[in-house]
């Protein structure tokens, strides 16, 4: 067989051939997959955190000792409450 260059290919032109075809399919699939990844998955991590419940700022503050036991009970059993407590004044 004769090519452009007028003359046949060698061992080493078939080799360089070879090896670039499979690289170049490795990065075609390579890109697919990642590609096709990218659209199907949903992060695995949020994008927000979420914020802490007031019942948990409010074991928070206890935690740390800004507030006493009575003032935490006192504040937590508003916070269980329907609010209707807040409104009665």
């Amino acid at each position: 067989m004769t090519y452009w260059n007028q003359h046949g290919m060698s061992g080493w032109d078939w080799f360089a051939m070879s090896i670039g075809s499979v690289l170049l399919w490795a990065v075609l699939l390579t890109f697919a997959v990642l590609l096709i990844r990218n659209l199907t998955h949903t992060s695995r991590r949020p994008d927000t955190l979420a914020a802490p419940s007031p019942e948990q700022v409010l074991a928070d503050r206890f935690a740390r000792g800004e507030i006493d036991e009575e003032d935490y009970r006192n504040r937590l059993a508003v916070l269980r409450t329907d609010g209707s407590r807040l409104t009665e004044h």
